[in-house]
């Protein structure tokens, strides 16, 4: 992945753009490059957790409770705002959840034992990682009042904007029946709400795409619970999670280079 800018600096993942420089300068030997396809399984309920994973760029993995009939329910999906696996916690410890790539594509890596020794040595690196799991704990929070609450329709809406958000895209590789299983619905129930979104010119489809015609449209579908999930996140973590420009995901937050505070 082109993952800096001429001058060096890192680009494509804005929790490690908000490290400081010399947070940066301790984390930056340690990490390494890594790509996976769609699908890529990175650890399941139980298994020791080996690494840490930042998507970049388009980017996405999802966090999937598996349930004793063998359904896997996303409760949290992670873009270029963000990080899974060990983040905080001391050392390597088993799975409670799935992850899994929900959008190939690139991401960096830590070895949880590398990370640790990186956190011994910077105060200001532990607590931005904390401040983080705060953002993603608000995030699961809010998907468990979401699924309690909200109709399909509205979570559907929320689903897709908050993939959108993430990849910088008005376009999401993405069938119906993972959605349905993701949303834990029945196929034939979400076509109808996709069907309904189509009719009202909000989403087109297309193999294994669903890509959005009317943004401000889609909003207008969707739940408060996206909105309060970004809100939070720049409340804790000013400019982490994606920006917008002129009402579109701005892809230059993509792209920004690494900057130090």
């Amino acid at each position: 992945m082109d993952a800096r800018a001429p001058n060096g600096d890192l680009i494509g993942n804005n929790l490690l753009r908000a490290l400081r420089t010399e947070d940066w300068a301790i984390l930056q030997p340690m990490m390494e490059e890594w790509s996976a396809p769609t699908g890529t399984l990175l650890h399941d309920p139980g298994d020791t957790v080996r690494y840490a994973y930042f998507p970049c760029g388009s980017s996405l993995i999802s966090y999937l409770v598996v349930l004793g009939d063998g359904r896997a329910i996303e409760t949290a999906l992670v873009g270029r705002e963000g990080a899974i696996g060990g983040i905080v916690s001391q050392g390597r410890l088993p799975a409670y959840a799935r992850a899994e790539v929900q959008l190939g594509g690139s991401f960096w890596r830590i070895d949880l034992h590398k990370l640790e020794a990186a956190k011994s040595r910077s105060l200001t690196l532990r607590y931005l990682f904390a401040r983080y799991a705060d953002c993603l704990m608000a995030q699961v929070f809010q998907s468990v009042a979401c699924n309690a609450a909200h109709s399909i329709e509205q979570r559907t809406a929320k689903w897709l904007l908050a993939a959108i958000e993430r990849t910088g895209a008005l376009d999401v590789a993405l069938t119906q029946e993972q959605l349905a299983a993701m949303l834990a619905v029945g196929r034939s129930y979400l076509s109808r709400v996709i069907q309904d979104f189509k009719a009202k010119g909000v989403i087109q489809t297309k193999r294994g795409r669903i890509g959005i015609n009317n943004l401000e449209g889609l909003r207008a579908l969707a739940c408060e619970c996206n909105t309060c999930v970004s809100r939070h996140f720049d409340d804790v973590l000013k400019g982490v999670y994606p920006a917008e420009e002129n009402g579109v995901v701005c892809k230059e937050d993509a792209v920004a280079p690494h900057r130090g505070q």
